[in-house]
């Protein structure tokens, strides 16, 4: 019988400092968003303190100057290498590995024995923390969404001792549904939550014992599907998720403000550079791009100024030589001196299937070759950041300490990827 387990990375953010820093274990710690603003990771020691997640930074900072909790600037290049290192150990113990967030992936399981499974999914669990130092939690059932209700369960209920394999009919998942308000079941939100509260739903059990097509004519064929899955007919699938979006926006405030043109343009360049990538990653083309720049609106002493422009590519493209040409002439042309700018950002607009471009008549076979040579180029430099780490070669290079950096000022090191950062070892 084939089997879908998910593996959810405890206090991710957290743990991947904790991995390099264990003088950080059992200690209070948070993991602050860019420009330090606000939580957005906290170990069960912060929790207990009753701070919830997106507080703002300088809420607490009284509690860091006590000693009491530790802040730190997320750092995501380590993040995103743990994860990936996650993902290779998952690798060797399941027949494939579906990353689902960067501390949450789906692996399949087929072939196993109930006892089996139960043994192997614990020996998984111990083999991750001991390969990577990342504790995780697992669950295993027939679906996606009875395996994210397994996860719960382990990460919830001390018994499981991190692990729990359900069975579509069981009384243990019967039970456990019947504990499940539906607005904490996958893939229903608060608003949907509301709306089958009217017709008499409120658990997961109550939503597994509806007619099927009797939701899917009141709500959609979304909510029909969540009903099999509850049943243990699978039936999502992870492109359920991950279709190509429409449009692609990289963009961060500032560090602090700035009037700085070629300052900006560093920043804007740094967007472009990054929204190409994605526009890579999920095999689209840019038919637009468009430039905006904000000014702070609270700031009632300053002058106001925030103008976008939309620039027309000459083709459809994700060189991103070509995107940073037509996001550096949006920017000159929207530009003005005398404002200091909060914020600038780049957008990709008006997407389409890179395999799916029609090309025009005029194209010439030397046109060809370029496109073709673009290709190369593209992709060996996205398998140079992929493999070294982002930033490893980039289009420009950026002014060290320029407004437009993002404030970090809780920064640890990135271990696993900057040969400069490795951790030493320091005798006594």
């Amino acid at each position: 019988m084939s089997m879908i387990g998910l593996v959810d990375c405890n206090s991710f953010y957290v743990s991947c400092e904790r991995v390099f820093q264990p003088r950080l274990n059992g200690q209070a710690v948070g993991v602050l968003s860019n420009n330090d603003g606000c939580l957005i990771a906290r170990s069960n020691e912060i929790k207990a303190l009753g701070i919830e997640m997106g507080t703002p930074a300088f809420d607490i900072q009284h509690l860091v100057g006590q000693g009491r909790i530790r802040l730190l600037s997320s750092n995501y290049e380590l993040y995103g290498d743990m994860s990936q290192r996650v993902q290779a150990v998952l690798g060797e113990f399941s027949s494939g590995v579906e990353p689902y967030s960067i501390d949450e992936m789906f692996v399949r399981f087929d072939g196993f024995e109930p006892g089996q499974l139960l043994e192997h999914a614990r020996q998984l669990h111990h083999k991750v923390r001991q390969y990577t130092g990342i504790p995780v939690c697992v669950g295993v059932a027939p679906t996606r969404t009875l395996a994210k209700l397994a996860n719960r369960a382990a990460k919830k209920i001390p018994a499981y001792g991190g692990v729990c394999v359900l069975r579509a009919e069981s009384a243990e998942t019967r039970a456990l549904l019947k504990r499940l308000e539906l607005g904490k079941l996958w893939g229903v939100g608060r608003r949907l939550a509301e709306r089958l509260a009217v017709l008499g739903f409120r658990t997961g059990w109550d939503l597994a014992q509806a007619d099927p097509k009797r939701i899917r004519r009141q709500f959609s064929v979304t909510v029909e599907r969540t009903v099999l899955e509850l049943r243990g007919i699978s039936c999502i699938e992870m492109n359920d998720f991950h279709e190509p979006r429409q449009r692609i926006m990289t963009s961060r405030s500032f560090g602090k403000l700035t009037e700085n043109v070629d300052e900006i343009r560093e920043a804007i360049r740094q967007h472009g550079q990054r929204g190409a990538e994605k526009l890579r990653s999920q095999g689209s083309l840019a038919r637009a791009v468009l430039v905006f720049l904000k000014t702070n609106p609270f700031r009632d002493d300053l002058p106001q100024y925030s103008p976008s422009l939309a620039v027309e590519l000459s083709r459809p493209t994700d060189d991103s030589r070509e995107i940073l040409d037509a996001a550096g002439n949006a920017l000159q042309r929207i530009y003005r001196r005398g404002y200091r700018y909060q914020k600038g950002g780049v957008m990709l607009l008006d997407l389409i299937d890179c395999h799916r471009q029609q090309l025009s008549l005029l194209d010439t076979s030397q046109s060809d070759a370029d496109r073709q040579r673009s290709q190369k180029l593209m992709a060996t430099m996205d398998e140079l950041n992929k493999r070294m780490g982002r930033g490893t070669i980039t289009l420009g290079t950026p002014s060290p300490g320029a407004a437009w950096h993002l404030r970090c000022d809780n920064l640890t090191q990135r271990y696993s990827t900057r040969w400069e950062e490795l951790p030493a070892a320091r005798a006594r």
